[in-house]
């Protein structure tokens, strides 16, 4: 049996309260032993400790997501140092900047962007960004703030930027996209790159595989996404499984497993 990690996966969503169980059941038997579910907004925060209070193998992180603009205050900030003194989690996280979708004001999510990953420094965490069309900006941010490790989840850009993050020692998060044949890219990047910075996710439920189309993503699934980056590199699904496996373990601080 493989060992996995899903370094990204939103196990707290809605989408999954009517068979939550299951899903988890089926990761597990998947190989997937661990899962870190980062937060997107302080009203989830409550419902996302008391789901990874109840499994050993769900690790919370928490943080305020570009996406959701209008959920968060300035004063979220407090309460999320509160939360990160309080609960010590895995990660600050998700947190980072979108300007792909329209109407998000860009200041706005620059000062929430830059207040997260002053506690993430504060508290020596590892962060989780998002980072949509604003990768050259988030490498920035990270450079001006320093003394930070983490990494840019579901990672979009170029081999380049990925080289700075790298040099950053940040790592890049990939997943369901990489399953895809046009995703020339990305499969390009994860053909080559250095295996010590690459984590697996499934983004779930968001993102589904090629063989998904259509569908709920779930942490099951990454399975598949394993057998994808070990045939792109040529390697063996074992071998990638360990390394991103203890990639994850080393960056989140995970128990092993």
């Amino acid at each position: 049996m493989i060992v996995l990690v899903d370094s990204h996966c939103h196990l707290d969503a809605p989408e999954f309260d009517a068979d939550r169980d299951a899903v988890i059941a089926r990761a597990r038997a998947a190989g997937v032993a661990a899962q870190v579910i980062p937060a997107i907004a302080l009203a989830g925060f409550g419902k996302l400790r008391e789901l990874c209070a109840g499994h050993a193998d769900l690790h919370a992180a928490y943080g305020l997501h570009p996406m959701y603009l209008a959920e968060h205050r300035p004063d979220h900030l407090g309460a999320l140092r509160d939360w990160l003194e309080r609960e010590r989690p895995v990660a600050v996280g998700e947190c980072g900047l979108d300007f792909f979708v329209e109407g998000l004001d860009a200041d706005e999510q620059r000062r929430y962007f830059s207040g997260q990953l002053g506690l993430a420094r504060e508290f020596e965490l590892p962060v989780i960004v998002h980072a949509r069309r604003a990768v050259d900006e988030v490498v920035a941010a990270i450079r001006r703030i320093g003394g930070l490790r983490g990494v840019v989840h579901s990672f979009s850009g170029s081999a380049e930027q990925a080289r700075q993050l790298w040099n950053l020692d940040f790592m890049i998060g990939l997943g369901g996209p990489v399953t895809y044949e046009r995703a020339n890219k990305l499969r390009g990047i994860v053909a080559t790159m250095p295996i010590e910075f690459l984590l697996l996710e499934t983004d779930a439920p968001d993102q589904p595989l090629a063989t998904h189309r259509g569908e709920r993503n779930e942490p099951a699934h990454l399975r598949e996404i394993v057998a994808t980056v070990a045939a792109l590199r040529g390697g063996d699904v074992a071998d990638i499984a360990r390394a991103t496996a203890a990639n994850a373990r080393r960056l989140f601080a995970l128990p092993p497993t």
